[in-house]
């Protein structure tokens, strides 16, 4: 994590270099080494690092026409709601244009939003707020969420609720009108999440309610490694909201698991832990082990605490299934931490990205833990 912060500007005189995804991670990272060492250099590493994130993410690019906030409002007011109109991913290239042809592989390489890496800010925001008792983390984790629902979800002519999966950086423009298949996931879990921060986030609780009934509609299902931690980190997360705060769908969360239970006896078919580096997309696997240690935590240390409602046979089944695995998720952070597996390619392709979800599977609970802690007043 020192590396990260002087590879890409946060720590150093290089000029900044910020991705919406990896530093969600990143924020979480720090904050869990600030509790784990006492160090308050880290604190300070993660909050320097919001800031710069909204002055970069929250305006309009360098190479794009418009300036400043992407939200219109003034310098004075963006900086008070630097969240107000959602954050740029922070792809390479600029966005698609109005008439440009839609080429879907060039579109991972361009600019805009998505709604999975608002979601994953909303939520390094809230553990900010959490960690320092600052109510401006909280409030600018809201704004994002409430603006982004109201961007990236719509009704059909048939009545249908959907999401889009991606938006222009102005939030005026579908750029892949399909919905992502963990969206409506991630926005039940972070919506409830903030509202269990404050006691004002009557509109996030109404949102929530619209993401459940969207994730318990639809198939959840999926063999990527990525996807199936994504599963299991909303699960640790949605349990301790209930557990906490009496928060959160019990039938979603056992929908959750089992979705990751199958998927995973799926992809570990194949074994492919084993194959060599360069076959290998380290953060892809490092999300799975995040989910995997965070499984264990919630089954050794929060299910003995929750109610016995909540503690069902059935639930303790998936987990232990979930649980076989374990060492899967221990393999792959040994396979990467080594540094002869690091020298590749494929690795410095995507070390930022890389070396953030490592430095998150060995400090777990700086990104899923949540202190239990809300702010009044």
């Amino acid at each position: 994590m020192d590396e990260f912060a002087v590879r890409t500007g946060l720590s150093s005189k290089v000029p900044p270099k910020r991705y919406l995804w990896t530093d969600a991670f990143a924020v979480c990272n720090f904050l869990g080494l600030a509790e784990a060492t006492e160090r308050a250099e880290y604190r300070d590493l993660a909050l320097d690092l919001i800031g710069q994130a909204h002055r970069i993410l929250g305006r309009h690019r360098e190479d794009d026409p418009r300036k400043g906030w992407i939200s219109g409002l003034s310098e004075e007011e963006g900086e008070e709601h630097p969240t107000a109109g959602g954050l740029r991913i922070g792809k390479r290239l600029p966005e698609r244009r109005p008439g440009q042809p839609f080429d879907p592989d060039l579109e991972w390489e361009r600019d805009g939003q998505y709604f999975h890496y608002l979601t994953k800010w909303a939520h390094a925001l809230d553990v900010a707020a959490r960690a320092t008792g600052e109510r401006k983390y909280s409030q600018w984790a809201r704004e994002l969420m409430e603006r982004a629902s109201a961007s990236f979800v719509y009704r059909d002519r048939e009545g249908r609720v959907g999401m889009y999966w991606k938006m222009s950086i102005d939030l005026s423009t579908p750029l892949v009108p399909t919905m992502g298949q963990h969206d409506p996931v991630d926005g039940c879990v972070t919506s409830l999440q903030l509202v269990s921060t404050t006691s004002d986030s009557s509109e996030l609780r109404r949102w929530s309610v619209v993401y459940e009934s969207i994730a318990l509609s639809h198939s959840l299902g999926t063999t990527d490694p990525l996807g199936i931690g994504g599963l299991l980190n909303d699960s640790i997360r949605l349990a301790q909201l209930i557990h906490l705060y009496d928060l959160g769908s019990r039938r979603l969360l056992q929908k959750l698991l089992r979705a990751a239970s199958t998927g995973l006896s799926a992809w570990a078919l194949s074994k492919p832990w084993e194959r060599p580096a360069e076959l290998r997309l380290a953060f892809r696997e490092l999300g799975l082990s995040i989910g995997l240690k965070g499984v264990r935590w919630l089954r050794e240390e929060v299910l003995p605490a929750m109610d016995s409602k909540v503690r069902t046979e059935e639930l303790q089944k998936i987990l232990a299934s979930i649980g076989q695995y374990e060492s899967v998720g221990e393999d792959v952070i040994e396979f990467w931490t080594d540094p002869e597996n690091r020298k590749g390619s494929i690795w410095a392709e995507h070390e930022d990205i890389n070396s953030v979800m490592l430095g998150t599977a060995l400090i777990p609970l700086g990104y899923l833990k949540l202190s239990g802690r809300r702010l009044e007043g």
